[in-house]
């Protein structure tokens, strides 16, 4: 069996180093980038099952790392930060990070990071539905090619984004909650901040919006969570 592929970005080579060590007594096959850009010419050129990227780093942060990885690839990107400020983490999200951990970090976190990450990115949430392509007004939902259409021009959806949108066209008409959607895309594991499902709602509205969508599709149920309304609503 062919074992899965880590691409380790971190300019300090002895963080790299334990990161190796932890993750090849897991099996895992690693990859190093010493910065930013040898990490982006090296996914361009490989395909990785995750990455694991230092955001404190010379010339090109992991923050821009990351960006222009999402304009590409759905890759899991697990985000390390020695910056404990919420603020931090959340810019971290918007821009397309799945998860992050702060250093100092336990070994035994990280290994179990890295395996949800994995497993949550190898589940595919269109085994909850029958059809593999929901219709709506100006707008089509491809689940088996996890794709999103408008006008019938695709749209750019990042992983964690395609998966929650489409979890929330499924149940068409029902309420999720935060808690409900963080458990069907990110496990019930997740030890993150909820507000990672109202900053990919956010991204996703944007991306609708921009697309030239005349309605918005994910309806907030204040206090509850969010719900597909298939009613033509004006953005």
């Amino acid at each position: 069996m062919k074992k899965l592929q880590v691409l380790m970005v971190d300019d300090d080579w002895k963080l790299r180093n334990l990161l190796r060590i932890y993750l090849s007594k897991e099996g895992f096959d690693t990859v190093e980038a010493a910065d930013g850009h040898e990490a982006l010419l090296k996914i361009q050129n490989q395909s990785f099952d995750l990455v694991i990227l230092d955001v404190m780093m010379p010339n090109m942060d992991g923050w821009q790392v990351c960006q222009s990885i999402r304009k590409t690839q759905s890759v899991p990107i697990l985000m390390l930060t020695a910056l404990g400020e919420t603020k931090e983490k959340v810019q971290g999200l918007e821009l397309g990070a799945d998860d992050y951990l702060t250093k100092p970090f336990d070994p035994d976190e990280l290994i179990a990071r890295v395996h949800a990450l994995i497993r949550r990115a190898s589940t595919v949430s269109s085994k909850q539905m029958e059809n593999d392509v929901l219709n709506f007004p100006s707008l089509i939902v491809d689940r088996d090619g996890r794709q999103v259409f408008v006008h019938h021009e695709q749209i750019e959806l990042t992983q964690k984004e395609f998966d929650l949108f489409a979890t929330l066209a499924i149940n068409s008409g029902r309420v999720l909650s935060r808690e409900q959607l963080i458990e069907k895309i990110w496990g019930y594991d997740f030890e993150g901040d909820a507000r990672v499902v109202d900053i990919h709602i956010k991204n996703i509205r944007e991306k609708l919006k921009k697309s030239g969508l005349t309605y918005n599709p994910i309806q907030t149920s204040w206090g509850v969570g969010y719900k597909f309304d298939t009613e033509v609503k004006k953005s």
